[in-house]
């Protein structure tokens, strides 16, 4: 049998006790109960079953990468926890072959009093691994997780990075079979995270097989072959990597081409700044009822000023659904008095890549001081209506055409 995880119609029950307090109850505490009760028609019941996972059957093979995704609430960990021997299913059953390193939770698998140092020889006992074992490979985990300093410091001590870089190196060093990662790798630094991606990678050519939980969505298209979404405890997709993931992001995506606010009060600003439009369209007047690489795009900005003698420009920050920053472009600086402006932003076709994207703007006094900032400005798709038999899809965050120049090289050219 290759399969060293397989779950067979796993099930997870809670049971969510709602306010019906035992004991003394403060006068207030006696008035809110009394509120909800009326509230509810006095009769929610004071006990209610929620299902965090139902009918869940996978199996992963030695050596896969397998990335689980999905909103907020969808039992992402919950199925870790199961895997982890940490609570047990109410339903089902999970088989797995092999010693389990898990990494859930800050701290995880840490006693609070003991020393870095003692936590690594404890951990490793835990995983069946033998004194002389967990030595040869100590040396090395002092060095991945870089916290030589304070390896006798009880981990109490230790900050959430320091604690999650200890945690994640003593996982991935000791001879575990199975490694399963939560999101907890977010704590780290963005250098720390790299190093740790390329650590996984590593891992799974030794023949270890990975579980990863992430909402960075790059991440999981960038480390894992396969992937499972999640949605409301049940699997809603199964499938590569990148097919589940463009699937997780088109569910979710809902663009906001434009918007414009005619009310000043409801518009997005302060005493400063307020935004009265955001819209993204086709300059050229395309046609097409979707935006297509080829498309060229303009950004047209409505908004009124209310400082004096501002010195101010516009600042666009364009983000990929998956989290990356496209590019951040700023126009000149325009001596604005009171009133109301528009201007517009001109994307050229064929920079961006396929893909959805949401637009940051920010209004920047002098250079310097960001009199208003909107995150959420407006999103798009852009379709990729090429066909390239001989490559596929175009790798990489842009796309530019560029030019190309060829000339014949004379022999002489050739041999300098």
């Amino acid at each position: 049998m290759d399969d060293v995880i397989r779950t067979e119609h796993i099930g997870k029950k809670y049971v969510l006790r709602h306010s019906r307090r035992t004991g003394p109850r403060t006068l207030r505490e006696a008035f809110s109960d009394r509120t909800r009760s009326w509230l509810r028609g006095g009769g929610v019941p004071a006990r209610e079953e929620f299902w965090a996972l139902q009918d869940i059957s996978i199996s992963v093979k030695v050596g896969e990468r397998l990335g689980i995704i999905g909103r907020n609430g969808a039992g992402k960990t919950t199925l870790l926890k199961v895997l982890s021997r940490i609570t047990e299913p109410t339903a089902g059953q999970a088989l797995i072959r092999g010693r389990v390193a898990s990494l859930l939770e800050v701290g995880t698998g840490f006693h609070p009093e003991l020393t870095g140092r003692e936590n690594v020889f404890l951990n490793g006992a835990i995983l069946g691994m033998r004194r002389h074992e967990i030595r040869r490979k100590f040396d090395e985990i002092v060095a991945f997780a870089e916290v030589e300093k304070f390896l006798d410091t009880p981990v109490k001590r230790y900050s959430s990075g320091m604690s999650v870089r200890l945690a994640f190196a003593v996982a991935a060093h000791l001879e575990s079979d199975i490694l399963l990662v939560d999101e907890v790798l977010a704590v780290g630094d963005a250098q720390f995270q790299k190093k740790c991606m390329s650590k996984m990678k590593d891992v799974t050519r030794e023949g270890r097989t990975i579980l990863f939980v992430s909402h960075n969505m790059a991440a999981v298209n960038s480390l894992c072959s396969q992937a499972v979404m999640l949605e409301g405890g049940r699997i809603a997709r199964r499938g590569s990597a990148e097919e589940v993931v463009k699937h997780y992001l088109e569910s979710g995506s809902s663009a906001i081409t434009a918007q414009e606010w005619s009310d000043p009060e409801q518009a997005p600003g302060n005493d400063s700044i307020r935004l009265r439009k955001a819209r993204i369209f086709a300059a050229a007047g395309s046609e097409e009822p979707f935006f297509t690489t080829a498309t060229p795009l303009a950004l047209e900005i409505g908004f009124a000023n209310a400082v004096p003698d501002c010195a101010l420009n516009i600042s666009v920050v364009l983000w990929k659904a998956t989290g990356e920053c496209i590019f951040n472009t700023g126009s000149e600086s325009w001596e604005l008095a009171p009133g109301d402006y528009s201007c517009t932003c001109h994307i050229p076709p064929h920079l961006l890549n396929e893909g959805n994207y949401t637009v940051e703007i920010n209004f920047v006094r002098d250079r310097s001081r960001v009199l208003f900032n909107l995150e959420d400005a407006c999103s798009f798709e852009i379709h990729d209506m090429e066909k390239r038999a001989w490559f596929g899809k175009r790798m990489g965050a842009v796309r530019p055409k560029l030019d190309f120049t060829l000339k014949h090289a004379s022999p002489n050219e050739v041999d300098e």
